[in-house]
């Protein structure tokens, strides 16, 4: 878990619903931010990003855009996935309400 080392310069992170989770095309690579809703909470239990794409803050993007949507939606987060609860350590500035 690595802090950015060469940023993409276009990726889009859109919301897909129908399969849970955010999702970036990179590099013709699919990179994803999965969760799992509940009432009142969203876990965010698992980020996957391939290793020829690491270090360059596509994780960050997804993790970013699932907890902005999640403090729209009022959920509070549970941070199963491992990536999730590092990012949520590093950015202690989003108020996030969080659950074990």
């Amino acid at each position: 878990m690595t802090e950015p080392t060469n940023p993409p310069t276009t990726m889009a992170v859109r919301h897909n619903a129908a399969a849970s989770r955010f999702e970036a095309t990179v590099d013709g690579r699919l990179c994803v931010a999965s969760y799992r809703r509940s009432p009142g909470v969203v876990d965010l239990y698992h980020t996957g990003v391939p290793q020829a794409l690491e270090g360059r803050g596509i994780a960050a993007a997804l993790v970013g855009a699932a907890l902005a949507w999640a403090a729209a939606e009022g959920l509070a987060v549970r941070a199963s996935c491992a990536y999730v609860r590092v990012y949520l350590r590093r950015h202690p500035e989003l108020s996030v309400r969080q659950v074990d």
